[in-house]
C-alpha cells in the first residue's frame, strides 16, 4: 500500500464509526476522512429523532436487527464514558383501534425474536405510564432511549483527530480515477496536492444522501437509487410537554414504509412530534421550497420511484396531504395524545431520509453495502443508522481488511 491512505467519504456517524474501527484495526495504516461541509454530521446523523432504537422491527437475522441490538447497547456505554446526555426512557407502541390487536401481537412476537424485551399494556396500564395517550393495548419497549448524537459525533471526531487520523472538512468529491494501482480522488475543492489530486489506496464510501452518485465515480453501477424522502416535525409547546412523559409510538402500518407521526422527548427537554415522509425536491431539501433540479429530475426518471409510487397509491397520498396541511397532521397526532390543539404545534427542523429504492420499487429494508475496485460503498444507511454505527464501522472495517 505505500503510504496513500485509505480515504472514508462522508462525516456522519457512519463514517466517523467507519475510520475509528479501521484504525484500530489497521493501526498502522494512515487514513483521511473526507467532509463536503464545513461541519461533521450535518445531514442524517445531525437531523434525526435522536432515538436509540432497540431493533424491535426489523427482519430476523437481518444486519439491522443485528446491529440495532448490539449498536444501542454499546452507543449507551459510550455515551456513559463520554458524559454525553442519554436517557433510557422506553416507549410504548400503541394500537388505537380494536383491530389493530392482531398486528400487535405480531409485533411482539417479532420482537422476541429480535431478543427485544417487550411488556403488553392494556388501556389501565398504558395510562399509569403515559396518562394522555388512549389507546386500545400497547407494548412498553424498556431498552429504547434518546441520545445527543451530534455529540456523539462530536466526540468521535475529537477521538479520530488525538489517533492521528486527518479529518479534511468542506471537501467535495468530483471525481475517482484508477492510478498507479490506487485511486486518485479529484475534489472540488479545500484539499489538494500539488497536482490537485489525492492518491489514496482505498476508499470508503459512506456518503449518505450521495453514496450512489459516489459509487457510479469509483465505476461500480448500484441496484438502487437513493430518494430522499424530508421529514417533517412540529415540536410542542412548552404548555403542552406533560402530554407526553417519554417516547409514544403508532402501530406501524404495513401498507407505508416507515414508522408514522410520533411523539417522543429529547435530550433538550423538547417534545417532538412527526415526522411525516414526502419526498424531497432536493437530496438536501429541508424545506419545502428547496429544489434542484438534477436530483429531482434523476428521481422522475427512476422507474423504480414510480413504481413505488404505484404501490403506495392513496397512502402516498395521505403522506403529501398531512405535510401541507397542518391540521391533518394534527388529526394523525391525536390518534395518540387526543388532548393535542393546533397551537400546540411549534415549527421544527426538518430532516431527510436517504433511502434506497431498488429497480422493481422496493425500499430496500436492511443495510446494503457492495464492494467495488478498491472500494466499498454503503448504499443504505438511512434509521436506524445512528444507534448501530458503532458495530457497523466494524463490520466495514473487517471487510476493508479483507479486501487489501
Amino acid at each position: 500500500m505505500g503510504t496513500a491512505p485509505i480515504v472514508i467519504v462522508g462525516g456522519g456517524l457512519v463514517g466517523l464509526a467507519t475510520a475509528r474501527a479501521l484504525r484500530a484495526a489497521l493501526p498502522t495504516v494512515p487514513l483521511v476522512l473526507l467532509e463536503k461541509e464545513a461541519e461533521l454530521g450535518r445531514h442524517q446523523s445531525g437531523r434525526n429523532s435522536g432515538i436509540l432504537h432497540s431493533g424491535l422491527y426489523y427482519k430476523p437475522g437481518s444486519l439491522k436487527a443485528r446491529f440495532t441490538r448490539e449498536g444501542r447497547r454499546r452507543l449507551i456505554d459510550f455515551c456513559g464514558e463520554r458524559g454525553i446526555r442519554h436517557e433510557v426512557c422506553g416507549k410504548v407502541v400503541v394500537a388505537t383501534r380494536a383491530a389493530e390487536l392482531p398486528r400487535l401481537e405480531a409485533l411482539q412476537k417479532r420482537a422476541a425474536e429480535n431478543e427485544v424485551e417487550t411488556q403488553w399494556l392494556d388501556p389501565a396500564a398504558l395510562a399509569a405510564r403515559e396518562p394522555h395517550v388512549r389507546g386500545e393495548a400497547a407494548l412498553l419497549v424498556p431498552s429504547t432511549g434518546i441520545a445527543d448524537f451530534p455529540a456523539v459525533a462530536r466526540s468521535l471526531a475529537a477521538e479520530l483527530v488525538a489517533d492521528g487520523v486527518a479529518l479534511r472538512r468542506g471537501v467535495a468529491l468530483a471525481a475517482i480515477d484508477a492510478a498507479g494501482g490506487g485511486l486518485r480522488l479529484l475534489t472540488a475543492e479545500g484539499l489538494h496536492t500539488s497536482d490537485g489530486a489525492l492518491d489514496a489506496a482505498f476508499l470508503v464510501n459512506c456518503a449518505g444522501l450521495f453514496c450512489d452518485r459516489i459509487a457510479r465515480m469509483a465505476g461500480v453501477e448500484p441496484p438502487v437509487r437513493i430518494v430522499p424522502f424530508r421529514g417533517e416535525y412540529y415540536r410542542l409547546r412548552e404548555s403542552a410537554r406533560a402530554l407526553v412523559r417519554h417516547l409514544v409510538y403508532p402501530l406501524p402500518d404495513p401498507a407505508v414504509p416507515f414508522l408514522g407521526v410520533h411523539l417522543h422527548r429529547t435530550v433538550d427537554g423538547d417534545v417532538v412530534a412527526g415526522p411525516n415522509a414526502v419526498l424531497a425536491g432536493a437530496r438536501e431539501g429541508y424545506r419545502r421550497r428547496d429544489l434542484s433540479p438534477r436530483d429531482l429530475a434523476e428521481v422522475l426518471r427512476f422507474g423504480g420511484f414510480w413504481r413505488l409510487a404505484l404501490r403506495l397509491g392513496g397512502k402516498g397520498v395521505a403522506e403529501l396531504l398531512r405535510a401541507t396541511s397542518k391540521m391533518r397532521f394534527l388529526a394523525e397526532a391525536r390518534r395518540l395524545v387526543p388532548a393535542l390543539e393546533r397551537a400546540d404545534l411549534l415549527p421544527a427542523p426538518a430532516g431527510v431520509r436517504a433511502q434506497a429504492v431498488d429497480r422493481s420499487g422496493n425500499l430496500v429494508d436492511d443495510f446494503l453495502v457492495l464492494p467495488g475496485e478498491r472500494s466499498l460503498h454503503v448504499l443504505n444507511a438511512p434509521s436506524p443508522a445512528a444507534t448501530s454505527c458503532l458495530p457497523i464501522g466494524e463490520h466495514l472495517a473487517s471487510q476493508v481488511a479483507a479486501m487489501l
